[in-house]
């Protein structure tokens, strides 16, 4: 299972990148530009937070790959923050936005796990240098 989730979580996170891009144009190039402002801001923040976070997680695992809970996390709330944004700007029902703070509160986790697997990995040695 760890080992599936290893594989599977870089993915993921690839593909919310690949979303928050894509949702990044239609805010701007879709919804602006039809005159629905605030639906473009909601967009456009839900896919800032999504972009930033995805190569967030992808970063923690080039650091440290067997460490999967901050990646998780960072990643669930990747998905509800963002997510709930986005259906708000699409016009879904606005009881929606109550997981906004659900996936906000799984950033705060994930960078508090991030942290303690900082501190509980001590010192690193240094990468080795290629020859030149």
């Amino acid at each position: 299972m760890e080992e599936l989730a290893r594989k599977l979580v870089p993915v993921a996170a690839a593909l919310m990148a690949a979303l928050a891009v894509a949702m990044g144009a239609f805010g701007v190039h879709g919804l602006a530009a039809a005159g629905d402002g605030r639906a473009a801001d909601l967009v456009e923040t839900a896919s800032r937070y999504q972009l930033a976070h995805a190569i967030a997680v992808l970063a923690l695992g080039a650091l440290s790959p067997d460490r999967l809970a901050a990646r998780l996390a960072l990643l669930a709330g990747a998905a509800l923050f963002p997510g709930s944004l986005y259906a708000l700007a699409l016009g879904l029902p606005r009881g929606i936005a109550m997981l906004a703070p659900v996936g906000g509160g799984l950033f705060l986790l994930g960078w508090l796990l991030a942290v303690m697997d900082f501190l509980r990995a001590g010192p690193q040695p240094p990468a080795p240098r290629p020859p030149i």
